[in-house]
């Protein structure tokens, strides 16, 4: 097991201190990381003592410890899985040979806009979501967007120290663009379009930690599998940290589909509206939303780049120990592809495919979410059911890009698509709605009556702990 520093500055398990110029130029990197935290993380709450959990090993019986700080003296580290002895790479035409401690020059470029992109969203969606804890629904949902927040500042260090180890100055200068660009900034705009979203509400927020993170987890398990160890070793601990994100979206949409439920039975014409909730097909609306936007992240159906990727060894696919066949060589894959106005299937070369190899498994990880919250609406007694839409509706990358797909994934007359676009996609009125009812609580017994309460509280405390000490 590596040994773990916590007295540095840095707290890490990679030896910093073992290499007094890497440690000088990340100590250098850090104020500049604290001024964009005091900037653009989360508003108004940098002074407020926080329960929350910080990364001190990567042990999974005890790699976490909970206790109040406040944000900006959170202590983000370093910290890369131990490594797996006699490891060789996986897949693609360098099978089986040694995996690579360092970068190898002839993939430097392109490993190094793989790390920039990844760690490109990790401060993008903290300044999304910025605002949010002003019109936290419950004390305890606050505690969950800061935990999520002050993690994905801790992806971005784990990018950053990949960035500086290996990659010299053009490392640097990536790792400071990295607190430059801006979320939404039309000059300046973070590098995937999902990230330069607004999250102007805690429904926007739940199915962006359902379905935008769930994206992050299937990336980062393509990337566990790369042949440049510090890279796959680094998004392996991040996997640890990245499971309660999707807990808090997961959780957090079922709670108000739960929350609606009771309200529809609690209205004699099932009017959640009056009752002040969030209606079923509004709620299915930002997930329609949600979910393209999500899907778009993983580039293009048909992908030269993802084909050289797992060809050169840097990125495999999710669970690639389970294939029988590392070389997807003979192999394809079956797609649906535009045609004309129609879709046709056709067989892909399966290296040419690997995009929507792992789009598919995280398709289906999202069904198993989905089916959760139907299972809610079921035992409430309703008939009306949640769906993921096509993966052809509101494409902006791909194949479908533009295309006007339906959420069934019926091929529609452009204005068609149009006149019914408020019937799929949340509409100025829907925004309108949700906004008026993001009203703060600070009581910590209490929550915003359109949403349910969770089954428990964060590591075996009740729903009503202080897990944020509010000042008077």
């Amino acid at each position: 097991m590596s040994n773990v520093d916590l007295s540095s500055k840095i707290p890490n398990n990679v030896d910093l201190s073992q290499d007094k110029r890497l440690l000088r130029a990340l100590e250098q990197w850090q104020p500049d990381y604290i001024q964009w935290w005091m900037d653009m993380g989360p508003s108004g709450f940098q002074t407020t003592d926080i329960w929350l959990r910080t990364a001190i090993s990567v042990d999974a019986e005890g790699w976490a410890h909970f206790d109040y700080v406040k944000m900006p003296d959170y202590r983000w580290g370093i910290f890369l899985a131990d490594p797996q002895p006699e490891r060789t790479i996986g897949f693609g035409d360098n099978m089986g040979k040694p995996i690579w401690p360092q970068v190898p020059g002839e993939h430097r470029n392109t490993l190094r806009r793989l790390i920039v992109t990844q760690g490109d969203t990790e401060p993008a969606s903290v300044e999304q979501q910025r605002m949010l804890g002003h019109s936290a629904p419950s004390i305890y949902d606050m505690r969950n967007l800061f935990q999520v927040n002050v993690e994905e500042g801790r992806h971005l260090w784990a990018m950053v120290y990949l960035l500086h180890s290996q990659f010299g100055r053009d490392g640097r200068e990536e790792a400071e663009e990295l607190l430059q660009r801006r979320s939404g900034n039309p000059d300046k705009p973070r590098i995937l379009g999902a990230f330069n979203q607004p999250v102007d509400n805690w429904l926007d927020f739940f199915m962006f930690t359902m379905f935008t993170d769930r994206d992050g987890k299937y990336q980062l398990l393509a990337l566990a599998e790369s042949g440049f160890d510090p890279l796959a070793r680094t998004t392996r601990f991040m996997l640890t940290e990245e499971a309660h994100h999707m807990f808090v979206g997961e959780t957090g949409v079922e709670r108000i589909v739960q929350r609606t439920a009771e309200l529809m039975k609690d209205d004699p014409n099932e009017d959640v509206r009056k009752q002040g909730g969030i209606p079923l097909d509004m709620i299915q609306r930002y997930l329609n939303l949600w979910f393209a936007l999500s899907l778009d992240l993983f580039g293009g159906e048909i992908s030269s780049n993802a084909a050289s990727f797992f060809a050169d060894g840097l990125k495999g696919r999710y669970k690639e120990e389970t294939y029988q066949d590392h070389l997807a060589l003979s192999d394809t894959y079956r797609m649906t592809l535009p045609k004309e106005g129609r879709v046709a299937e056709e067989d892909v070369p399966l290296r040419n495919a690997m995009n929507e190899v792992l789009r598919d498994a995280y398709i289906e990880d999202c069904q198993r979410g989905v089916d959760r919250w139907n299972k809610r609406l079921a035992e409430a007694g309703l008939s009306s059911r949640l769906a993921l839409a096509s993966k052809r509706f509101y494409r902006h990358i791909g194949i479908y890009a533009g295309l006007p797909f339906d959420p069934e994934g019926r091929f529609l007359d452009k204005a068609e698509w149009d006149g019914r676009r408020a019937q799929w996609l949340p509409s100025d009125a829907d925004r309108a709605y949700v906004a008026n009812l993001q009203k703060a609580v600070r009581d910590p017994a209490q929550i915003a009556n359109w949403i349910a309460k969770p089954a428990r509280g964060i590591k075996g405390l009740p729903f009503d702990y202080e897990y944020v000490r509010l000042e008077d």
